[in-house]
């Protein structure tokens, strides 16, 4: 089995190699191939990747290179986890919307339709491709903005899965609170990418006993601690919100606690050169634990357990993905890319049945797929007028004057990566 990382070079690689070992008996590798256009960071990468390998015992090979086609030869299943502009433009994405009093975020809002108009493009020359060197492989799509990403894909016709971390996150910490395996908790998640709430909390799968009203009676606070959001605003919904719906909930408290802090991209790229400098050093062979600080939680156990039953290799039987709705949220188009549960085999995701949304969610689902939509719009066709309905549209914004003003920071950060502007 062969598998590709196209963003190899990523200090969050060690995380999916360290994954890649301790669950070999899941996910055979036989070959990992890491690729990345940045020598300077696939080098120590790769070297570190080779000696975790080598630690545990893993007999797999492991090859670093910059030719994308290489890479991709041959490769049952290709990982993205690219970031175009790198931490540099997430600075930006991070900063310029603060300036019209909207949120600086890398996926949601002005800074997370940016990242979307650089990243579409470069994605999907990617796709074709993986499909002219294997059109059976399957694309994993861990590259931000997960929804419209993924979207773009499918809608293209390739044979892609996103994924995102916040739900393994979710059933590890309801897993440790209640005493159980993570295994034996099922979420009711529902919703699009970074927009989600857990609705229902299942022991031993999908029919299984909702435990979440225990939950949130007996650790409530700990769980609105996670999600930095105010415990009776938990129990006056019922449910568990993803943290990121705290930008929607919170969001002229989010706007002035950035505008008093370093930017998050900025702890990030700092944070990266100490780890480039760790990877570097010829006697590590395990991820250190500054890693943990990177973000991105699970993600090797979420990616093994998703390309596992993507190839027929075993994994679990339900997993959270980000695949078409074809009329599980009814109230959305059917070329939708949502975030639920899902039936996982080698045909794909098959998602399951979703009980009925309340409107105090379903609403917002809604109008943020329309400004996913408009979103993709953008990013495949360009100009200025799609960018500004993208942004008017977006629950975030939606003001004209905001957004003509968002529109040409937009434009002038971004120009560099825009082949229309």
């Amino acid at each position: 089995m062969k598998l590709t990382v196209v963003g190899g070079g990523s200090t969050y690689t060690p995380e999916l190699v360290d994954g890649f070992a301790r669950l070999r008996d899941t996910l055979p590798v036989e070959e990992l191939v890491l690729v990345d256009p940045a020598a300077e960071r696939l080098e120590p990468v790769g070297g570190l990747a080779r000696r975790i390998f080598a630690r545990q015992g893993h007999g797999g090979r492991i090859v670093t290179t910059s030719d994308l086609d290489a890479g991709v030869d041959g490769a049952d299943a290709v990982l993205l986890q690219l970031r175009v502009g790198g931490q540099a433009a997430r600075e930006q994405d991070e900063t310029w919307p603060l300036e019209c009093g909207c949120i600086g975020q890398e996926t949601t809002g002005a800074g997370g339709l940016a990242k979307a108009l650089r990243t579409v493009p470069v994605v999907l020359d990617i796709a074709e491709r993986v499909r002219r060197a294997n059109p059976r492989a399957w694309i994993i799509d861990f590259t931000n903005p997960v929804g419209i990403v993924t979207r773009a894909l499918l809608q293209a016709g390739h044979r892609a899965v996103g994924l995102c971390n916040v739900a393994i996150g979710f059933q590890r910490k309801f897993a440790a609170l209640l005493g159980v395996a993570p295994a034996d908790v099922h979420l009711d998640h529902a919703g699009l990418n970074h927009l989600t709430w857990e609705t229902g909390v299942r022991l031993g799968g999908p029919e299984g006993e909702n435990v979440l009203p225990k939950l949130l009676a007996e650790h409530g606070g700990a769980i609105a601690d996670d999600v930095r959001l105010p415990r009776a605003l938990l129990d006056r919904l019922g449910v568990v919100p993803s943290y990121y719906l705290r930008y929607y909930y919170a969001h002229d408290e989010v706007v002035r606690e950035l505008r008093t802090k370093p930017s998050r991209a900025s702890e990030v790229a700092a944070m990266e050169r100490e780890l480039l400098a760790m990877y570097g050093d010829p006697a590590l062979d395990e991820k250190p634990a500054l890693l943990a600080k990177r973000g991105g939680a699970f993600y090797s156990e979420a990616a093994v357990d998703l390309a596992a039953a993507l190839l027929g290799a075993g994994g679990s039987p339900y997993q959270v993905v980000n695949t078409l709705n074809r009329g599980t949220l009814p109230f959305l188009p059917d070329d939708a890319v949502i975030e639920v549960q899902a039936a996982v085999g080698p045909a794909g995701p098959v998602p399951l049945p979703v009980p009925e949304l309340d409107p105090l969610f379903s609403g917002l689902v809604a109008n943020v797929t329309a400004y996913e939509e408009l979103a993709l719009e953008a990013a495949l066709r360009g100009g200025r007028d799609r960018v500004f309905r993208a942004l008017l549209a977006h629950p975030l914004i939606g003001q004209y004057a905001y957004a003509d003003a968002l529109t040409d920071q937009l434009v002038a950060h971004n120009r560099e990566h825009l082949a229309w502007a």
